[in-house]
């Protein structure tokens, strides 16, 4: 397998003109699919709508929209709209967010993160299918619940985001495909082993769930150019491990990155975000990211597969100029290695 998607945050900083010269670009070297966000700022369905009315073949994904801040009834109508439109290149990219945009932004109670991610997948699967949709839960209670317009998939592909070891058994027995944040190159093993036994429990094998995760990336074009590249993707690391709840900082720590992840918390509670992103160690960089000039970040991708990887979704550091984007685009695109 070749393929690579890209995801693009849709934040204000980027126009709509810019999403869609990348999206087209990405399109014609032959990009699997464009994931995109969604937090506090623009909403990632309308985005893909209009990533779908400029592309023709690249896959339009949501990564992630969150299990707390629409009913899953709506993002079944939502993705099969989306899917509708597209003539069949949609997949819904699903996760439980944190706590900080969950109650901060949602104002809903960040609670039951794994019961409530499997209710989702059911309901959705459910409706999808174009049946009625009975489902007594625990969050839900729904009667004879039908979908008139259903998608032109049959099977349209749910990938969940997750890291923690229930939420990977979860994603391994429900789920088509893995989207994990962040992670560690050497530990891909291990995690894909803890997605093996959700997978057994639902009678499949794990080589069944494509594992995708978001790779940063950022190919330079200089050694000045490449030192604040790095700058970028430590001070990147450092809002995720020290402004973004505990999530991230339990996996730091548990991929063997504890002191450090300690010593980003500290400096990012002192709000010294300097200190912050200084404390990213080079190790931690070479575990988690791409960077380098052409040839280094076409190696690196080769050995973040060969730990595990079947598709990476690239991504990019926030300061990232548009382009460094085109640049990392191009240099690392699916039809180059078929040359």
């Amino acid at each position: 397998m070749n393929d690579i998607g890209l995801s693009i945050n849709s934040r204000g900083e980027t126009s709509d003109e810019e999403l869609i010269s990348i999206a087209k670009l990405a399109d014609d070297l032959g990009y699997h699919s464009f994931w995109t966000s969604e937090s506090w700022g623009r909403d990632a369905f309308t985005i893909l709508t209009m990533i779908a009315c400029h592309t023709e073949n690249i896959r339009l994904a949501t990564g992630i929209v969150n299990t707390y801040s629409r009913t899953p009834a709506l993002l079944a109508q939502t993705i099969a709209s989306l899917d509708i439109i597209s003539k069949g290149r949609a997949i819904l990219g699903l996760g439980t967010s944190g706590k900080v945009v969950v109650e901060g932004w949602h104002g809903v109670n960040f609670d039951s993160p794994l019961a409530r991610t499997r209710e989702y997948i059911e309901i959705i699967r459910k409706a999808l299918s174009g049946s009625p949709v009975h489902h007594p839960g625990k969050f839900y209670t729904m009667d004879r619940f039908r979908m008139i317009s259903p998608p032109v998939q049959q099977s349209l592909p749910i990938y969940v985001a997750s890291l923690g070891p229930k939420n990977l058994a979860l994603t391994g027995e429900l789920a088509d495909g893995w989207l994990p944040v962040w992670a560690n190159r050497e530990r891909l093993p291990d995690l894909k082993e803890q997605l093996s036994v959700g997978a057994a429990k639902s009678g499949r094998s794990v080589n069944e769930v494509t594992v995708a995760p978001y790779l940063m990336c950022y190919t330079s074009e200089n050694d000045e150019d490449l030192a604040h590249g790095a700058q970028l993707l430590r001070a990147h690391m450092a809002y995720y491990i020290g402004g973004m709840g505990s999530y991230y900082f339990d996996s730091f720590s548990r991929a063997g990155f504890a002191d450090e992840a300690n010593a980003v918390r500290a400096a990012w509670s002192s709000r010294n975000r300097e200190q912050a992103a200084n404390s990213v160690t080079d190790r931690m960089l070479e575990s988690v990211v791409v960077l380098g000039d052409r040839d280094q970040c076409r190696d690196q991708i080769t050995k973040f597969r060969q730990a595990g990887i079947d598709m990476p979704v690239v991504t990019f550091p926030h300061g990232a100029t548009l382009e460094t984007i085109h640049r990392t685009i191009k240099s690392i695109a699916p039809q180059m290695s078929k040359q």
